[in-house]
């Protein structure tokens, strides 16, 4: 009697579902839904409100939160809601211009001083040093008390300082990287430095540059507000939140809306950005692994 000869088959090795994007990071999402929401108000104010931010209505002045002013109305009689959410304009457009000068600027030199290293390094790095050994809204304030108030000037002081961070987050990543297998092909097959630095190294260090330009964002709107509390930002009459907060703090007993709403925005705008950035942090450090 024979025996049977018998194939087994090697098992199937099951295949993980392809998670969609937009489900690996809830974070990343309730951020990214919020950042629509911002961005909506942002570009069309008017059609959430009726009122002009800088129209005055004396029959109204100081008026607490009703039905025809949601946010109450300031001592000029002009709208709070209106002036909030015209607001966010400034705000987000502080945050946003503030960040891409430093990012572009920070990351070069950091590119540059970790690729070549040695005197170039140390020359970088000394000036670094300088700028690091002040506190980032002291030297800030610093620089716009010495050339005037204005949002030009404290766009200008913000780019002076702000590069700090990126430079020293590109230059560590860089002196690891250029070590790398790649890399040392390329410089073997005679690509030109540039080519090496801008098509095969900056492309792979650049994911904690972005994640910090996120939450320095809400840094940059935060110092921005400060300024203009201060009076060295953003001038009257244009609704800004940390100007609006400035009007009103001589009135928080009688008057706590003026600068009650213009407070809550930021934080809640802080909120989502800070998810943003997190939840975008999450995914790329998922889609490393």
């Amino acid at each position: 009697m024979g025996t049977e000869n018998t194939i087994s088959l090697p098992e199937r090795t099951a295949i993980a579902p392809k998670i969609p994007f937009w489900q690996r990071s809830t974070t990343f999402n309730m951020g990214f839904v919020f950042l629509v929401i911002v961005l909506v108000f942002t570009l069309f104010p008017g059609l959430f409100t009726s009122y002009s931010p800088s129209a005055q209505d004396p029959n109204v002045i100081l008026s607490a939160p009703t039905a025809a002013h949601v946010f109450g109305t300031d001592n000029f009689g002009r709208d709070m809601f209106s002036r909030v959410l015209w607001g966010t304009r400034i705000d987000l457009e502080i945050g946003v211009l503030a960040v891409i000068i430093p990012l572009v600027i920070g990351s070069l030199i950091g590119l540059i001083a970790g690729y070549y290293g040695k005197w170039i390094d140390v020359l970088f790095m000394r000036l670094l040093d300088i700028v690091m050994a002040f506190p980032f809204t002291i030297l800030v304030i610093a620089i716009v008390a010495i050339i005037g108030p204005g949002i030009r000037n404290l766009y200008i002081a913000i780019w002076l300082v702000g590069w700090k961070e990126y430079a020293r987050l590109v230059r560590s990543e860089v002196i690891v990287l250029k070590e790398s297998e790649y890399v040392q092909a390329a410089k073997t097959l005679g690509y030109s430095d540039t080519r090496i630095l801008f098509k095969h190294v900056l492309p792979n260090v650049m994911n904690s540059a972005i994640v910090y330009s996120i939450s320095d964002v809400m840094m940059c709107m935060l110092v921005g507000a400060s300024m203009s509390f201060l009076g060295l930002g953003v001038q009257p009459p244009t609704p800004e939140w940390g100007a609006l907060i400035s009007d009103g703090r001589s009135l928080i007993s009688s008057a706590w809306w003026i600068c009650a709403f213009p407070g809550l925005a930021l934080a809640i705008t802080g909120i989502g950005i800070s998810l943003l950035g997190d939840g975008l942090s999450d995914l790329l450090r998922t889609k490393e692994h």
